[in-house]
């Protein structure tokens, strides 16, 4: 593998970052895009902390999903691409095409430089959101046939983006690939051990625990390791049953807040002292989002089962997960560290 060399877009992202530890722990050769240079010491110190000093054995390049300089440069050479990297929006942004526009023209601009630089398999990080979305309650767990309805009326435009992305990811390759396979890996929530202050979305549900938020609300969700999500990666970059197939990832069966909870409190004991113990009813969960509208999307959620299952990538590629308590308890022992670590922390509650 010494000369096989593997770009991972987005390389300060969470996903990303774990995706190159387990390239060069499998020893492999990478390249990582970042949006600008100063960023090249930030992720080289989180790597660090996951155990590795790759020196010349990791590269980096400057490369934007919003234009198409620099991608002919970044796909160069490579065998393989995993695209994790997504242009999501901070601030304000109010409209739909802020999140869809940049996500579908990335996923083309990179499809487009893979191809044209004979890459053999490009693995797409989409996500559960272009899965769940605007279903009615489903009797049986969701899986990689499913689509999210975007007709529906509470779908967020990330899941929106996420779907409508890969949706334009797939139609590429049809119409005009060439070569070049795809695979895509649509994780559930991504939890453990940080690597930094700056970490997954999804991790913000154990820090808030942790902090003592007011209580549980009657929200469900599944699970999954990031260090499983980057396992499934290179499964869904070499296996020859992974052409053409998208893989959910989640942990076992999806969990209540309240019961993500309780394995915090029974593993973490002292440190546990202020997770919350009691269920947030709905109707207290509806006024806490007037005043903090961010809360919002959180709405059409309460109460619904969001159980997914995983057979696929067990049965076809092999891939074994851990369990979704130990991908929780090492989640909370990361943000303990960062906390207790001078310089990269602070109180969980401020964060």
């Amino acid at each position: 593998m010494d000369d096989q060399l593997v770009l991972v877009t987005g390389g300060t992202g969470f996903i990303a970052q774990y995706c190159i530890l387990a390239l060069l722990k499998a020893g492999y050769r990478v390249r990582t895009t970042i949006r600008s240079p100063s960023r090249e010491a930030e992720v080289r110190a989180h790597l660090k902390v996951g155990g590795a000093e790759p020196g010349d054995r990791l590269s980096f390049t400057v490369a934007n999903l919003t234009a198409d300089q620099g991608w002919a440069q970044a796909v160069a050479g490579c065998t393989y691409v995993l695209h994790g990297a997504s242009p999501t929006p901070t601030g304000e942004q109010l409209r739909e095409e802020d999140w869809i526009k940049p996500a579908v023209e990335g996923n083309l601009r990179v499809l487009r430089a893979a191809r044209d630089a004979g890459v053999k398999r490009v693995v797409l990080t989409s996500a559960f959101g272009a899965i769940c979305a605007g279903h009615k309650p489903m009797t049986r767990p969701f899986d990689e046939s499913d689509w999210s309805d975007l007709t529906a009326r509470h779908v967020w435009p990330y899941q929106k983006s996420k779907t409508l992305s890969e949706r334009a990811a797939w139609d590429f390759i049809a119409r005009e690939g060439g070569r070049l396979e795809l695979s895509a890996v649509n994780p559930t929530a991504v939890l453990g051990p940080v690597l930094g202050p700056d970490y997954s979305h999804s991790i913000g549900l154990i820090r808030n625990l942790l902090a003592g938020q007011p209580g549980c609300p009657k929200i469900n969700s599944g699970f999954v390791d990031v260090r499983d999500v980057a396992d499934l990666h290179l499964l869904a970059m070499t296996h020859p049953a992974a052409k053409g197939e998208r893989f959910l990832a989640i942990s076992g069966e999806s969990m209540w807040v309240i019961d993500v909870a309780r394995v915090l409190r029974q593993r973490l004991g002292a440190a546990a002292s202020k997770v919350p113990t009691r269920v947030l009813p709905n109707w207290l969960v509806r006024l806490i989002t007037l005043r903090n509208p961010v809360m919002k999307g959180a709405l059409p959620l309460l109460g619904l089962n969001m159980n997914a299952t995983s057979e696929k990538a067990i049965r076809l590629l092999g891939w074994a997960p851990r369990s979704r308590d130990a991908a929780i308890v090492a989640t909370a022992e990361s943000l303990i560290r960062l906390r207790e670590t001078p310089g990269l922390g602070g109180p969980l509650v401020d964060r």
